[in-house]
């Protein structure tokens, strides 16, 4: 253990806002935001040209894919396994370097485990052992092994190359393929997901919230997206298709339709139903967020009731004192003396909505996940992550906010009893008074003015679809979003979470960064960085680029800017990587060990431990068992 504390610390992966974007986010989760091919070039130098290199990177990504394709292309490829099989081990062997003999052991799959050790720890100085080495090299080639040692090797580099991978938030909406994000960290060797408000929507729905169900399925029909409902946790849509055709014939629902994109393939009649099927869950998401803020008057939401101020008679809304008219006067399942009631239809859908929802196995299995290795907010090694903000008043004090009936709370305990409510809102099954207030906390979490995960004054959803006045779809940021570049700022969010304002960073998401504009994701001269940048499509015509991504070494932050992402298939057959631009955002003198970071603090309590129990031994306290 005393040992292991002098090793260098293992490479820290950071990803925030993936939105649904599988494929790209697996390419980056693959290259580790370009530290693989890094460590080829440190390697290999001049003695790889940039072609067998980029080969070289393409078969560490993609193995099942591309082996195949340079097999292919070969007559007698046992003299390409050879040189292969040593690159590869020379990359493993390099990398393995951090981590001590037992733990890389644990990374290889057990039939070949000795083998590869063999291989990796090979004593090249001693002469005997050389036609020992050569042998084992010489038989796995024979005996027809080499592709299922390379695929090993390839896996072990993926293993070695991140230690923890950090995802900061919002997983989930816009993209197509959430769910195989989430099967993607369920299978990842170490990993913790910092909350962001698409998460906490989507595990409010699975909770049961009927609110959050309603917006999931909302933001899945406004984006023209149910692939995640419908194929990936099996959400049978069908009822409310069938309430919308019934309950909105002969209305075009225009506002509702949705918007045109390159890969849209659905017919016009198709879109008339998305429209009414996005117009009715919208209705319906009205209503139930209406009975929330009526039931949870501390949530002080009462803004937010919207269709009581409709004049239905004129087609208009009055707001803050002005009136304006509306851009959709259908109402049929709204009544005016009653707008907040659901009709008994409304009751009968969103009942069958939830059923599906929490009789989803798959997104049950995932929600669960969520909760095991996620949190409002997370501290390792000496840097904070949470997604989106510290909620904070105008003066940069931090705010204080009524989260239940237990008084104000602000800064870490805010984010800490909001964590615990919404634990509460899924797994509080044998009280449902207390589950049905976690489960509105986490519907107040994915869109008050004071979560911490959303941090704007409102989410507009009635003035988008409803107010052609643009200036009421203004979603005006908390006061955080103003202090966030300041260096004062940061050291106090830093200090009261215990962490150093002298070391550590802020790490965060939420909201992308304009680069086209100009704006860079360092802030607060260095303490804070910001790593959305894009990497929903959705983003990428504000932000300029499609995502940025984190790495912290033992040498130092890099930061990474990453362009489009084309496709898995161009990568292999172009070896094309994404030419991501990495910045050094701090680069250290001395190496940084694992006696730096709280593993070594562990480890360190372990060794105490120990060293009481020897001295307790050796002075005849204790006995030999």
């Amino acid at each position: 253990l005393t040992a292991q504390l002098n090793l260098p610390k293992g490479t820290e992966h950071f990803v925030s806002d993936i939105h649904g974007e599988y494929a790209a986010f697996r390419h980056v989760l693959k290259n580790g935001s370009g530290s693989i091919r890094r460590r080829i070039d440190e390697l290999f130098g001049d003695t790889l040209s940039d072609e067998e290199k980029r080969t070289l990177a393409t078969l560490i990504y993609y193995p099942d894919e591309k082996l195949p394709q340079i097999l292919k292309s070969l007559e007698k490829p046992d003299e390409w396994y050879r040189k292969t099989l040593a690159q590869l081990l020379e990359i493993s062997r390099d990398l393995a370097g951090k981590y001590p003999h037992a733990w890389v052991r644990d990374f290889l799959p057990d039939d070949l485990a000795g083998i590869i050790q063999d291989m990796l720890y090979e004593q090249v100085n001693i002469q005997d052992k050389s036609e020992y080495y050569r042998s084992i090299r010489e038989t796995i080639i024979a005996t027809d092994s080499a592709r299922t040692v390379i695929l090993a090797l390839v896996e072990l580099i993926q293993r070695l190359a991140i230690v923890r991978l950090h995802v900061i938030g919002d997983i989930f909406d816009r993209g197509p393929a959430a769910d195989l994000i989430v099967d993607t960290l369920m299978d990842y060797h170490s990993v913790d997901v910092q909350w962001g408000n698409h998460d906490i929507v989507w595990m409010g729905a699975a909770a049961g919230s009927e609110a959050c169900i309603a917006n999931v399925i909302r933001i899945g029909l406004r984006y023209n997206n149910v692939e995640t409902l419908e194929h990936g946790y099996a959400i049978n849509l069908l009822p409310l298709a069938s309430f919308a055709i019934d309950v909105y014939r002969d209305d075009p629902c225009e506002q509702f339709l949705p918007p045109p994109s390159e890969d849209d393939e659905l017919t016009g009649d198709e879109r008339n139903l998305v429209a009414k099927m996005h117009k009715a869950i919208a209705i319906l998401q009205l209503k139930l967020e209406a009975q929330i803020i009526l039931r949870r008057p501390h949530f002080h939401m009462e803004h937010r009731l919207l269709l009581h101020k409709v004049d239905f008679a004129n087609g208009s809304i009055c707001m803050d004192g002005v009136v304006y008219p509306l851009l959709d006067r259908h109402f049929p399942t709204v009544d005016p003396e009653h707008p907040y009631e659901l009709t008994p239809r409304e009751k009968a859908l969103i009942e069958r909505l939830r059923l599906s929802f929490t009789s989803s196995t798959r997104l049950q299995r995932h929600s669960r996940f969520l909760f095991s290795k996620g949190s409002m907010y997370l501290v390792h090694n000496g840097n904070l992550l949470f997604h989106g903000c510290i909620p904070m008043n105008e003066d940069g004090t931090f705010k204080a906010v009524q989260v239940d009936q237990q008084g104000l709370v602000s800064g870490k305990e805010l984010m800490e009893r909001f964590g615990r409510l919404a634990r509460q809102g899924y797994f509080a099954t044998d009280d449902p008074e207390r589950k049905q207030e976690g489960m509105d906390t986490m519907w107040r979490l994915w869109s008050d003015a004071q979560s911490p995960l959303f941090g704007s004054e409102k989410m507009a959803t009635f003035e988008r679809y409803f107010i052609g006045d643009k200036a009421t779809h203004v979603e005006k940021r908390n006061a955080y979003y103003n202090f966030r570049d300041k260096e004062e700022a940061a050291r106090r969010i830093l200090t009261e979470f215990g962490v150093s304002p002298d070391k550590g960073h802020i790490i965060n998401g939420h909201v992308p960064v304009r680069v086209k504009r100009g704006e860079s994701p360092v802030k607060a001269n260095g303490k804070l960085l910001v790593i959305d940048g894009g990497f929903a499509k959705a983003y990428q015509g504000q932000t300029g680029i499609a995502g940025y991504t984190l790495v912290y070494n033992s040498w130092g932050l890099l930061l990474a800017a990453h362009p489009p992402f084309d496709s898995v298939q161009k990568v292999i057959d172009e070896e094309t990587d994404l030419g991501s631009s990495t910045q050094i955002l701090e680069s250290n003198d001395v190496r940084i060990r694992i006696k730096d970071i709280d593993l070594g603090r562990t480890l360190q309590r372990q060794i105490d431990d120990l060293q009481t129990l020897l001295a307790a031994y050796r002075r005849g306290l204790i006995q030999e068992v």
